[in-house]
């Protein structure tokens, strides 16, 4: 949709893609990435979080890096260079002028069946 728009990009970060669960010495999983729930992160997970993705906005699209990998470690977090200064997008990443194609292709499902099939949940479950 935004392919064509030289002012807006939308990028997907893949950066959470791959990640698995952060380990302690004793190889059990180290709780200090998490907050007292055990589910949300805790400000040490969220800044690890946020360096990813800052990395992810950084690197071109197609080189992606697609995990996070929990060092707690300044010295990864990368910044913009003279040859690159900008956020990667496709159009800066060298994929405007190639031969990825981005148009719209048939969909596989027409779209009255998610409809009759989003009602035919709905009576299915009232029954």
């Amino acid at each position: 949709r935004y392919e064509e728009r030289e002012d807006f990009a939308v990028v997907m970060q893949p950066f959470f893609r791959n990640t698995l669960l952060p380990l302690d010495s004793n190889d059990k999983p180290d709780l200090s990435f998490f907050a007292a729930d055990c589910f949300h992160f805790s400000v040490r997970g969220y800044a690890e979080m946020a360096m990813a993705l800052w990395n992810n906005m950084l690197e071109p699209v197609g080189e992606k890096q697609t995990y996070n990998n929990f060092t707690h470690d300044r010295s990864k977090l990368k910044c913009p260079n003279p040859e690159k200064p900008f956020l990667s997008t496709l159009r800066n990443s060298g994929f405007r002028n190639s031969n990825l194609s981005l148009e719209k292709t048939d969909r596989s499902v027409p779209f009255w069946a998610v409809i009759v099939a989003a009602v035919a949940g709905v009576l299915v479950g009232s029954l």
